[in-house]
């Protein structure tokens, strides 16, 4: 039973012609699967309306071919071929009585239309944000005239494939009505441009069009940034925001605000903690009556409360907080706090989309295998019997795998060698910055102990004999990685035969604690060849012993796969604001008496660097002595009682946490299944072959 204090939660909310089941709205996100995976997309979606929420969005939505965002897997209504499978959403959605809404979307400038060629549009002339060599053209009135009508055309097509709620977007800089909204975009002279009302004419004519359209069933949302953190360059919540909201208040029936652009509004947990968006939506709910969505990444239901009675918002936007939980508000309903999964804020599920690939979670591993392996959140079907067995290892694949087969029925025993659960997870989170990342560990920990069919055991290092005389039927391991002390990674592929191990530590070594008792005084230097957060992270480690720190990285930039994360900027701007020397595009080549020589990786020209401590960030290794012991008395399983002994996680292959998860969570449903599982895939035509 659910505590009352969260009773308003629950309360409909009017929104223009429909209204919404609960405060709970999962405001519109990218999945990675878009027109090209319908199935999985409306799979996906509709799993969200099951867990509760009330509101369930796509992703943003091209209008037209002049908006195509290839190779992005975004939704589609070029024209009515494309009606059908987003009529796969709203079914999904409205299967559990949730309201479905789509955010329209015409890209401008910030498409260089790779697919479909069409020259892309703008206010004004100017090159496009990527680093395409294409520049958009500037719209006459007759592309204008145009544009509002294909606007018109896409959401009567959304009205037609049953979406309840269409969208006017203008928000994270993507959008074409934001560029006219923006006076570092539109340098017109017309009425479309130079006065902030000639600036807001369209954006307000095509609010007028769509209500005119749709209005009379549909409710008509806003999505608009209200800050860009760019100080006069950008839209301020305090100035421009405000006399938007203030001229149009009253128009659509919701206003959804946020942060501009995306690597702003979906900041990781590293740079930015629940509600970091409040101090920037808080003044919208005075200036209309209309209802307000936010978003936060809100995981608790105390502070979704405290927003809603202080007139903050009316609904509770998410979109990582419903990735990472799909069923969160049923668990706040029902009263089952303690098994909420939070979202830990790691951006895992954002570079699934830049990376145009269906998306993934560290603490969800079921999310995109929705419809293509047939997953649910909250259902662990037992397909074959019960089975007894041993996991080795209380690492993220090990605790994902021992929490999935006891929610299927089985019995475990889980082992761990060290003293504490959590693995690479626990290590992790005390670095700077990743304290919420314990979240992985903590959830499956505190399912594991309350279940009657779990036993675990810390210190319990065990041996090949050991676990052939214990004669569990299933064994699986997952007794992770370590780093490489070597410098084998992306760019030195055979070992370096002059790091001396006396002055060179690993992130292993960093985080048990030996770069607090070097004595070393000199220069700590950090070579990152693993290019994710892990060089940036022990750089900001060390910088705390007051000793110059210097980064040397192979890449162009610091940690450029966070680009994906919608991390870089902020982690090489955090590397220069502690004042951590970089050099990038280099590479190592000799380092001898407290001198490290290195070589550019363009020209092979090299420099000597002072380097009292080197920290390798490079590649790891999997901790796979057991499954070799293992495999040398394979004859002797039978007699043993052993069927079969697999290897998850880092221990078969490094990897990211969110790979261990999912691997775990893989190996307990293809055990309580019976077999390998059938992985489906939607981008093959059968019949035509």
């Amino acid at each position: 039973m659910r505590d009352p204090s969260y009773d308003i939660l629950f309360q409909p909310v009017k929104i223009g012609p429909v209204t919404a089941p609960n405060r709970f709205y999962q405001v519109p996100h990218c999945t990675g699967m878009g027109h090209r995976y319908p199935k999985s997309e409306a799979h996906l979606r509709g799993i969200k309306a099951e867990g509760g929420w009330g509101v369930v969005s796509t992703q943003e939505t091209e209008i037209h071919p002049t908006s195509d965002i290839t190779p992005a897997n975004e939704a589609r209504l070029w024209d009515d071929t494309d009606i059908a499978a987003l009529h796969l959403v709203t079914e999904a959605v409205h299967a559990h009585d949730s309201l479905a809404a789509i955010q329209l979307a015409h890209n401008g400038l910030h498409t260089a239309n790779r697919y479909s060629r069409c020259i892309p549009l703008a206010p004004s002339s100017a090159p496009v944000g990527s680093d395409d060599p294409v520049q958009a053209r500037a719209m006459d009135k007759a592309d204008i005239r145009e544009f509002r009508r294909w606007h018109v055309d896409a959401a009567r097509r959304a009205k037609s494939a049953g979406f309840d709620i269409i969208y006017v977007y203008a928000g994270h800089d993507m959008t074409l009505l934001q560029h006219f909204l923006l006076q570092r975009h539109n340098h017109r002279s017309d009425e479309y441009g130079g006065s902030f009302r000639n600036r807001l004419r369209l954006f307000q004519e095509v609010i007028a069009d769509t209500k005119d359209a749709v209005g009379d069933t549909c409710a008509v949302a806003v999505r608009l940034a209200v800050d860009e953190l760019l100080g006069a360059e950008g839209i301020r919540c305090d100035i421009e925001a405000r006399e938007i909201i203030e001229a149009l208040a009253e128009e659509p029936d919701l206003w959804d605000v946020n942060l501009s652009d995306w690597s702003n509004d979906s900041q990781t947990s590293r740079f930015a903690k629940e509600g970091y968006q409040e101090a920037y939506t808080g003044f919208v709910k005075s200036v209309t009556t209309k209802p307000v969505v936010g978003v936060g990444r809100y995981t608790s239901p105390d502070t979704m409360v405290r927003l809603i009675k202080k007139g903050h918002l009316d609904l509770i936007g998410a979109a990582r907080p419903s990735i990472a939980d799909p069923f969160l508000p049923k668990k706040i309903e029902e009263g089952r706090l303690d098994e909420i999964r939070e979202c830990i804020g790691c951006n895992i599920c954002v570079s699934g989309d830049n990376t145009c690939v269906p998306m993934r979670c560290t603490q969800n591993p079921t999310i995109g295998e929705e419809w293509r392996r047939g997953w649910h959140p909250e259902i662990m079907t037992q397909k074959a019997p019960p089975k007894d067995v041993l996991v080795v290892g209380g690492g993220p694949a090990g605790l994902e795998a021992a929490t999935s087969l006891i929610r299927g029925g089985s019995n475990v025993v889980l082992a761990e060698a060290g003293n504490h659960w959590g693995g690479r997870v626990t290590r992790e989170s005390q670095l700077p910055g990743l304290s919420e990342w314990a979240r992985v560990r903590d959830w499956r920990l505190g399912q594991l102990k309350q279940a009657s069919n779990a036993e675990l055991y810390l210190e319990s290092p065990l041996t090949a004999s050991e676990v052939m005389e214990y004669g569990f039927p299933h064994v699986v391991l997952a007794t992770g990685s370590y780093w490489r002390a070597d410098g084998v990674g992306r760019t030195h592929r055979r070992p370096l035969a002059f790091l001396d191990n006396n002055c060179v530590l690993t992130p292993d070594d960093v985080m048990a604690g030996k770069l607090d008792t070097d004595r070393s005084t000199g220069p700590i230097v950090i070579f990152d060849d693993d290019r994710f957060y892990m060089g940036s992270v022990l750089a900001e480690l060390a910088v705390a012993t007051s000793r110059k720190v210097v980064l040397v990285t192979p890449s162009p930039v610091v940690a450029p796969w966070s680009d994906h994360t919608l991390e870089q900027s902020r982690i090489q701007k955090r590397m220069i604001d502690l004042n951590v020397e970089i050099i990038p595009s280099s590479r190592l080549e000799n380092l001898v008496n407290g001198r490290l020589t290195i070589e550019c990786v363009y020209s092979s020209r090299s420099h000597e660097i002072e380097c009292a401590t080197l920290i390798t960030v490079t590649s790891r290794l999997p901790n796979d002595t057991l499954w070799t012991e293992l495999q040398e008395h394979r004859d002797h399983w039978p007699e043993a009682g052993i069927q079969s002994v697999e290897r998850i996680g880092d221990c078969l292959a490094p990897g990211l946490i969110a790979s261990a998860v999912h691997s775990g969570h893989k190996f307990a449903r293809e055990l309580l299944g019976g077999g390998t599982e059938i992985v489906r895939r939607e981008d093959v035509n059968v019949q035509g072959l």
